[in-house]
């Protein structure tokens, strides 16, 4: 049995406290706002991000950072990546221990510095060690795994000893984990197959057909890998569980709120109506601004991305961006 924290109570968080209690840890749920927090001990329900899950009562729930870490061995790291950082610099003068694993479960990259969350740790953790890091992703909507529907994860650490240790205490008969050590890999794929999901949503909601939301998946995931062999990852994991099998998903789910905010820009909303509306962060809104940074960067061309990014910011017509896609310099299909 591990102590288990787990930092962010939106669906996601709840579905892996949850989660973590029915494998015998001891978990606590950190919720940053204090009257959520005492709702939610009250209550033990969340209806507006994960209706029909309860949240276990032997789980502490608190807004008292201090509180929520005191004695954890894990802790689960999902608050949104576009809020990690302010997180982790509340954490930072509470001095972790040494032993103390964190596994980023969120998916994106910070828009002000393009640097995903292991990168952020180094910064605001710098006397935490690299190899006690890891990161969990893959196929996983909140919705399914609370309801013990079969899925599967990758858990990626730089330390192998880490990765086995993680596999073996969150590994189960509904939720199968595999082990990595591509820690930049599995954070792109989770991160920038949002953004693709976007650019699926919008296919839909304009009434493009089935061939071009086909053509469009393993474009989006060949961008991604261009992008992740200039910044140090294996390709092979932009084949796995957190590249494809979390890009298929969460282009074609009903339950992604990426895919659902594309197909309302497609039928013509505007962004600032579309998320006015939301109660969850679809992370790839965000993370679209740092794929187009990032890319520009590394000057790596993610053409879908791009188009992304106008159709959100720019109001770009999504039939104009289709057009420009598709009138691009033809190119073998293989090329970096």
């Amino acid at each position: 049995m591990r102590r288990i924290c787990v930092l962010g109570a939106g669906g996601w968080g709840i579905t892996l406290a949850n989660y973590s209690r029915r494998l015998g840890h001891a978990v606590t749920l950190w919720e940053f706002d204090p009257a959520e927090a005492v709702r939610l001990d009250r209550e033990r329900v969340r209806p507006a991000v994960l209706p029909g899950s309860e949240i276990d009562r032997s789980i502490l729930i608190t807004a008292e950072l201090e509180r929520a870490l005191h004695g954890a061995e894990v802790i689960l790291q999902v608050v949104p990546s576009h809020f990690a950082r302010g997180v982790l610099r509340q954490i930072a003068p509470l001095g972790l221990s040494r032993e103390v694993l964190l596994v980023n479960c969120a998916k994106g990259i910070e828009n002000d510095t393009q640097l995903r969350i292991s990168e952020i740790v180094r910064q605001e953790l710098p006397d935490f060690p690299d190899e006690n890091y890891a990161v969990l992703s893959g196929p996983s909507h909140a919705e399914e795994v609370s309801r013990g529907i079969p899925s599967a994860v990758v858990i990626a650490s730089s330390s192998e000893e880490v990765a086995i240790a993680l596999q073996e205490e969150l590994n189960s008969r509904t939720l199968r984990c595999y082990r990595s050590h591509d820690v930049v890999g599995v954070e792109l794929g989770g991160a920038l197959k949002n953004v693709i999901a976007i650019a699926a949503g919008i296919c839909d909601g304009a009434g493009f057909g089935d061939n071009t939301k086909a053509a469009l998946q393993p474009r989006g995931l060949a961008e991604i890998a261009r992008l992740g062999r200039k910044l140090g990852a294996n390709l092979l994991t932009f084949a796995g569980l957190s590249g494809m099998g979390d890009l298929i998903v969460t282009c074609m789910s009903r339950h992604s709120r990426n895919r659902y905010v594309g197909e309302q820009i497609g039928r013509g909303q505007t962004l600032e109506e579309i998320l006015s509306s939301m109660v969850m962060v679809a992370e790839g809104v965000r993370t679209s601004k740092s794929a187009v940074a990032l890319a520009r960067q590394c000057e790596v061309e993610m053409p879908i991305c791009e188009q992304v990014y106008q159709a959100l910011f720019e109001h770009k017509d999504p039939r104009a961006a289709l057009e420009e896609l598709m009138n691009r310099e033809a190119k073998p299909e293989l090329w970096h």
